[in-house]
């Protein structure tokens, strides 16, 4: 039915509601009917269709996403069962490397040092940072479909941002008791006191938590849209910035904090320790002297030159132009193989390690031994 103020001009039309007797009421009921007579009139029916559904689609985008589609291994069906055998040894070693370098530090006297303190944390760490992702990996590989819950995949971004962060300054920290300890030996037992290790151990966990909260509370209140997939085999922010429909400035100036607090400056502070333990070490007249310092930090310069080699190439390089099996492969690097790395560094380039863990065996096996 055309409405009589259809056709007429936005003049005539104040005219006719402005000379009218109805109450305000029956005015504003009349001008709503009029007003969506005039639109219908003016928008052609398909038009109307097209918005109807566009607004439907909106709405079904921002419901509530209860699970996420990893897509991290899906160009390569064949290779599951290889890579579930490949991961579960990884995972294997990881553990075990890092336990045996605990209980070494546990048992010896000897490795009662700050050194082998954070060395624990740093053990510690890599078996948590492990766990955190591989057992999701391995499950995934037996299923077809390959997803995790909405409140796991926060549970996993807030554990994944705490131990990563904690490794970036827990390895600053540990440069900084090598430069203590060669640069000012005669401070070394005042700078690196047991309150100041457990103060600085502790600080960093706290740090990270924090940092990790954060991301974590900034992540939750995204709205989600599009399909629920993510290329990739873990839970990570910027992929999750990728399917928001919200505003995620907010979440981006967080990830440049912290990428300035728990990247940039302990890697900076970590490299100008070394400049100078290195230059340090140069100033020793012995050949024997500068081998044996050397040997003291040479484990630790070793793990930070390759975990913030696989994090930077992780993180930093261009987004565009890589293929996903690019991104899987830096992503493993980074977070799987990396903590598998360390404990093997440790114990081959350490002597100390090394005479602990071969009367750790030997113990072990004596009892066997002296049975037959």
């Amino acid at each position: 039915m055309q409405s009589p103020l259809a056709g007429k001009s936005p003049a005539t039309i104040i005219r006719v509601y402005a000379s009218t007797r109805m109450n305000p009421d029956e005015v504003k009921e009349k001008f709503y009917e009029d007003l969506e007579t005039l639109i219908i009139s003016v928008l052609k029916e398909d038009k109307l269709r097209i918005l109807a559904i566009k607004g439907f689609k909106d709405r079904e985008n921002q419901t509530t996403v209860m699970e996420f589609i990893f897509l991290g291994f899906s160009n390569h069906p064949d290779l599951q069962g290889l890579f579930f055998l490949l991961f579960l040894v990884i995972y294997f070693i990881t553990i075990l490397g890092n336990t045996l370098i605990l209980a070494a530090i546990r048992v010896s006297p000897v490795l009662h040092t700050p050194m082998y303190y954070f060395l624990s944390n740093l053990s510690f760490l890599d078996i948590c940072y492990t766990s955190t992702t591989v057992p999701i990996i391995l499950v995934n590989f037996l299923r077809e479909k390959k997803t995790i819950s909405y409140k796991g995949c926060l549970s996993q971004i807030f554990f994944l941002v705490t131990f990563a962060g904690c490794e970036c300054v827990l390895l600053a920290v540990m440069a900084y008791d090598r430069f203590a300890a060669i640069c000012h030996p005669l401070r070394y037992p005042v700078l690196m006191s047991k309150r100041v290790c457990a103060c600085l151990a502790v600080g960093t966990w706290l740090y990270s938590l924090v940092n990790s909260l954060m991301h974590t509370v900034l992540t939750a209140t995204l709205t989600l849209c599009g399909p629920n997939q993510i290329s990739h085999f873990l839970c990570d922010i910027p992929l999750l910035l990728k399917l928001s429909c919200s505003d995620t400035s907010a979440n981006e100036v967080a990830l440049y904090l912290s990428s300035a607090t728990f990247g940039l400056s302990p890697c900076l502070f970590t490299a100008v320790s070394y400049i100078l333990i290195i230059s340090a070490i140069l100033k020793i007249q012995s050949a024997q002297g500068r081998q044996k310092a050397f040997s003291t930090c040479a484990s630790h310069l070793t793990v930070v030159v390759i975990y913030y080699g696989t994090i930077n190439f992780n993180y930093d390089r261009p987004s565009s132009g890589y293929s996903l099996d690019v991104d899987i492969l830096a992503s493993v690097l980074f977070c799987i193989v990396t903590p598998m790395l360390n404990p093997i560094i440790y114990s081959l380039r350490n002597k100390d390690v090394k005479d602990t863990l071969r009367k750790l065996f030997e113990g072990c096996m004596l009892p066997s031994g002296s049975s037959v």
